[in-house]
């Protein structure tokens, strides 16, 4: 197996309960041993930027594990469907908030997190979509919140491409050049690693803001 299921924890999203999680997790890492995993990879990248709990990453690794050559073939396609997924997201909040984005909200337990996203989308607007595209922050409660607070389209799709992209390709390189022997630092240091890559990111927008 190219991803041993034991090897790696899940982050639990609120009104997740842990057995129908884990089920889900097994479930989606089955799709590494098959064929259709690049576009199960596709999909689950689709679904998790709008209402699914299970992040893209525990398959993106899975896969490029399984063919570290076609790592960034992976983190290419898990960008693109993240991305799509964020309109989605986007199109939820701004056309069906009553109907099916606070369903959404309620049932991860988020509901209280999104007046204050709103203030952040206030004061920051793109900035606030490429934080939360490249660190743990549920995206999905950002994209939905995006279309609710009428951001504006073309930023918020540009902002999620690069964060999104930066956060897959940063896996998928770590394990092209590093093959197997990264598998255990990904596992145990992942979180650590967005949360600085995300500060360098912060850097970098505030670079641009002030500087150009």
């Amino acid at each position: 197996m190219p991803f041993r299921q034991a090897d790696r924890s899940v982050r639990v999203e609120k009104g997740v309960k842990k057995p129908v999680l884990r089920r889900l997790y097994n479930w989606v890492l089955h799709w590494a041993e098959t064929p259709y995993g690049a576009w199960a990879l596709f999909v689950l990248a689709v679904a998790e930027s709008s209402f699914f709990p299970i992040p893209p990453d525990v398959l993106l690794i899975a896969l490029a594990l399984s063919i570290p050559g076609k790592s960034f073939r992976y983190a290419g396609v898990c960008a693109a469907g993240s991305v799509l997924g964020g309109i989605v997201g986007y199109v939820i909040g701004h056309q069906l908030m009553e109907l099916v984005g606070f369903a959404i909200l309620h049932f991860y337990g988020l509901t209280d997190k999104f007046a204050y996203i709103g203030r952040l989308y206030n004061h920051y607007n793109a900035w606030a979509v490429g934080i939360a595209g490249f660190t743990p922050i549920p995206y999905k409660v950002f994209t939905i919140a995006a279309g609710a607070f009428h951001i504006n389209f073309s930023i918020f799709v540009i902002a999620s491409l690069v964060s999104r992209s930066a956060r897959f390709f940063l896996v998928g390189g770590m394990i092209y050049l590093f093959g197997d022997s990264i598998r255990h630092f990904i596992d145990r240091y992942f979180n650590l690693l967005t949360v600085i890559f995300t500060i360098l990111l912060i850097g970098g927008f505030f670079c641009v803001r002030y500087f150009f």
